[in-house]
């Protein structure tokens, strides 16, 4: 029997059925802003731009880059049983990311806006027998369609922070009626689970995080030869996935680990590659010789700063820095980057002080002696200086890193092993 959450649900599908037209105005929006692709736009209204494959079809969606290069080796594991995976994501550049990684029964689609109709236009064109949402997209519509059809739905890799959970349990009955669709939530931590469970979510279960599994990336000797020499034995400093805001950290603190190390080379990674100008122009203007990858520059013996404004090419330097500077730590709002893929490729890692999305693995990280926590410009120099002068200090952080990730591992089987049986399977949600 439907109850005020399932009258709430329906009531809210139906509203946004009849605000059709906000879909295209929303995304016409976000087109002007850079922020859609304007030859695939039409995918946010549910319009498919590829044909349905015959045979069952996986619809794995992932927001954004995170969330997709996580997901990444669940999608090989479901080509290779011989399902067909259409991967959704919402930004371009994990659109971008996920269309290098293309390969026979693997499509990418952006994700369908969480309103009525262009649901409804995804739904039926694609099909999907399964639907698998990573981490925290929590999508009222999208949910409450999906029970409608029955179509199973897992959140894999589930994290769902504490104020997150608050908002949730102001709209408690809401928030029943869309986590009780859900048939199975597969929790990163034991507090994770515990709050789906809380909010109504019937079955969860603890099985870690999947990007402790994520695969080694691939790196073009080319490339680390040619940025070799470049960096001419120098020790390489990497910030990495920076915001704004934290470039000016950075660079502040290489001004004060350069009385001590001149030669040292910071690399910026920006996490968004639109900013390399802008953080060009702001080494420049502190007085430090520069150079940027997106225009074809190469780091030589007199750079002081390298940009690296480039897609896909992170790990490239984390193979080649003596000391990573997580990017996301040092301001507020961020809440932090991945730390595993960094410790996989054996770097020591610096972070700042806010990490409150990655809680459990930072403290982790911390507990085992693979990471340094600092909290200011000064601090970040001290620590790299220590890092780049104590080779044996340097390695032990970097093994303690690499422990973590290895007795962490195993998430992906145990996310396959649970999924596969559902695939197909009417899902038990609530019709709304």
């Amino acid at each position: 029997m439907a109850d005020l959450g399932d009258a709430l649900l329906s009531t809210w599908i139906v509203l946004t059925r009849l605000a059709g037209p906000v879909g295209g105005a929303i995304v016409g929006v976000r087109r002007r802003r850079g922020k859609e692709d304007p030859a695939r736009s039409a995918e946010r209204l549910g319009q498919p731009s590829a044909s349905r494959p015959e045979g069952p079809l996986v619809w794995v969606h992932a927001v954004s880059v995170g969330e997709a290069m996580a997901a990444m080796p669940v999608v090989d594991r479901l080509i290779s049983d011989g399902m067909s995976v259409l991967v959704t994501t919402v930004t371009t550049t994990s659109a971008a990311l996920v269309g290098h990684r293309l390969k026979p029964g693997l499509i990418h689609q952006f994700a369908p806006l969480d309103l009525a109709g262009p649901v409804d236009r995804f739904l039926a064109h694609w099909r999907p027998d399964l639907a698998v949402f990573v981490e925290s997209e929590i999508w009222p519509v999208a949910i409450g369609r999906l029970a409608d059809h029955g179509i199973p739905l897992v959140v894999a890799n589930a994290r769902l922070s504490p104020r997150s959970f608050r908002g949730w349990q102001r709209a408690a009955p809401a928030a029943r009626a869309v986590f009780r669709r859900m048939s199975l939530v597969l929790a990163q931590t034991d507090d994770d689970g515990a709050r789906f469970a809380r909010l109504g979510a019937p079955e969860v279960a603890t099985f870690g995080n999947i990007k402790f599994d994520a695969g080694l990336p691939d790196v073009g000797a080319a490339e680390l030869d040619a940025l070799k020499d470049g960096m001419d034995g120098r020790p390489m400093v990497l910030a990495a996935s920076t915001h704004p805001g934290e470039d000016e950290v950075v660079l502040t603190a290489l001004l004060k680990l350069k009385e001590s190390r001149p030669e040292v080379l910071l690399v910026i990674v920006p996490r968004h590659p639109v900013r390399g100008g802008d953080i060009a122009l702001l080494s420049e203007a502190a007085g430090l010789a520069t150079r940027r990858r997106s225009t074809g520059e190469l780091p030589d013996g007199a750079t002081e700063v390298y940009v690296a404004d480039t897609l896909g090419e992170l790990a490239t330097f984390f193979r080649l820095a003596d000391v990573v500077l997580m990017g996301g730590t040092f301001i507020e709002g961020i809440g932090g980057h991945n730390l595993i893929e960094p410790a996989r490729l054996g770097a020591a890692v610096v972070s700042g002080p806010h990490f409150s999305n990655w809680l459990d693995i930072y403290h982790a990280f911390i507990e085992a002696g693979g990471l340094k926590v600092v909290r200011s410009p000064d601090e970040i120099a001290d620590a790299t200086l220590d890092l780049i002068e104590d080779r044996a200090l340097r390695a032990r952080q970097a093994a303690a890193g690499e422990r973590v990730v290895a007795g962490s591992a195993g998430a992906v089987a145990r996310t396959i092993e649970a999924i596969r049986p559902l695939i197909g399977r009417p899902s038990g949600g609530s019709p709304c």
